[in-house]
Formats: C-alpha cells, structure tokens, sequence
C-alpha cells in the first residue's frame, strides 16, 4: 500500500513537472525567454512560484527541460556493448534522437526554439555550458572503455562538433511553418547528412 501510494506521489510530480514545462515553452517560444518571468509561468500553470522552483532550480532549467542531448552520448557509450566501436554508437544515438524529436513533434518547433535561445544571452550561456559538459561527460566515458585519454578527448569534441554541423544543416533544410510533408522530407535531408558527417568523422578517427 506505501509503495503504491509512493508510486501516485512520484506519478503526480511528474505530472506537475511536465504541465509546467509546457507551459513555460509556450510562453518562451511565443514572446522570448527573457521577457516571462517564473511568476508569469507559475500563473499560467496554475502553481506557486515555490512550486516551479521545486521542479526547475532556475529559470534556464525550465527552458532546456530535456538533458538528452548533452548527457546521452555518455550514456550511450557506457550502455553499449564492450566491443562496439564508439562511432557507431554515438552516430546511433544522434540518429535515434532525431527520430524522437520528429515523432513527438519537435522538429516542428524546433527553429522557434533554436532563434530564441540565439535572442537570449542567459539561454546562449546555458548551452555552452551544456556543449562543455557534453565533451567531458562523454570523454569520461569513452575513457572507461579504453585509457587513451587523447584520442578519446578528441572523439568526444569531433562529437560535438558534428552536433554543431548537423543542427545548422536543419536549420537551413528545415522551413518556416513547416507542413508535416516538408517536416517529413527535412528529417530525411537531416538522416542523410548525419550518414555523411559520421562517415567523414570515421574515416578521420581511423
């Protein structure tokens, strides 16, 4: 009986978290991230300030709510097969992820959510902290696997780099407005220049 009453608490928060990052996307995307405020957000969610600071410790956190993107590829090296090689890994994992992003939607959005964090220098320093922790994390990973510290280093800022690469290329083939047939068509421009990065970043590694 505890745990079940534990499990609808734990249901329950999350439930709570996800209203209130919906909520303050909405309102990001829609009038930029420096003009709402955290009040403006726990109104509109129908929670206390207090509440949304106990769900997002700051005002950033509501915005980049999803930490896949800079802790995955670490992730994705330490849950792979000991004999994997790691470029095949992380170009998996950024292929699945595009996959995701286009499934729930995301792609949709997703130039309204890169211009805005560009219009925000509090948003724009976040995700170079992010960027940074995403080498290090991966690194760190990669170098439990093999003790060539070096080498590792670099795969992991290659990754990055990559990541950086292949986010422009869908901003360029990505259109305003898109409709679900041009969506569609961007994420597979998108699959084909994640092939053509990752091979280019293999034979380099090689």
């Amino acid at each position: 009986m505890e745990a079940m009453e534990l499990g609808r608490r734990e249901r329950k928060k999350q439930q709570t978290r996800h209203a209130i990052s919906d909520v303050a996307t909405r309102l990001f995307l829609e009038r930029g991230f420096d003009a709402v405020t955290v009040a403006e957000v726990a109104r509109a969610a129908d929670v206390a300030v207090q509440t949304v600071f106990n769900h997002f410790p700051a005002k950033e956190d509501l915005f980049f709510d999803e930490s896949g993107w800079w802790l995955g590829p670490a992730q994705a090296i330490r849950e792979a097969p000991a004999d994997a090689d790691p470029i095949d890994v992380l170009e998996e994992h950024y292929l699945a992820g595009t996959r995701d992003r286009f499934e729930v939607g995301h792609l949709a959005t997703w130039k309204q959510f890169v211009r805005t964090i560009e219009n925000s220098p509090a948003l724009e320093a976040r995700r170079r902290l992010q960027a940074a922790e995403l080498e290090i994390t991966l690194t760190a990973a990669l170098d439990e696997r093999a003790p060539d510290h070096l080498r590792n280093r670099l795969i992991a800022a290659q990754y990055a780099a990559a990541q950086k690469v292949l986010e422009e290329q869908l901003m360029r083939v990505l259109p305003d407005h898109a409709s679900p047939q041009e969506l569609a068509a961007a994420q597979t421009e998108l699959e084909q220049a994640v092939t053509q990065v990752f091979a280019v970043l293999r034979r380099g590694l090689a």
